[in-house]
């Protein structure tokens, strides 16, 4: 099996992806990730992720309809793959597995 590589970024841009399900243009993934993470997103670097996991083939984009709210332009829409959604648990398997080796000393220290 081909080991899975995802960086921080993609990895937020994946969950943002899937938890936004049919609304998850760039705009929304934006405002979603600077919500959450309390600072600015570039779209650039969001698209640039965004390629990168259509690439892999974690997430689709397809485009929408035409309407007057979007003057007349198209949105790209994302959606989050069966691989994507493999792909995000490999990471947080991995992730808890780490995290369950910590000494109980030090995860005190996470939870103040």
């Amino acid at each position: 099996m081909k080991k899975v590589t995802l960086g921080a970024f993609e990895e937020l841009v994946l969950l943002t992806t899937g938890v936004l399900q049919d609304n998850a243009y760039g705009v929304t993934i934006k405002l979603e990730l600077e919500d959450k993470l309390k600072k600015n997103i570039s779209l650039g670097a969001l698209y640039s992720a965004l390629q990168r996991l259509e690439e892999k083939g974690w997430v689709t984009s397809r485009i929408g309809g035409i309407t007057e709210k979007q003057g007349g332009r198209r949105k790209q829409y994302f959606d989050i793959t069966k691989e994507g959604v493999f792909a995000l648990n490999e990471v947080k398997n991995m992730r808890n597995e780490f995290f369950d080796r910590l000494p109980k000393a030090k995860i005190g220290w996470l939870k103040s």
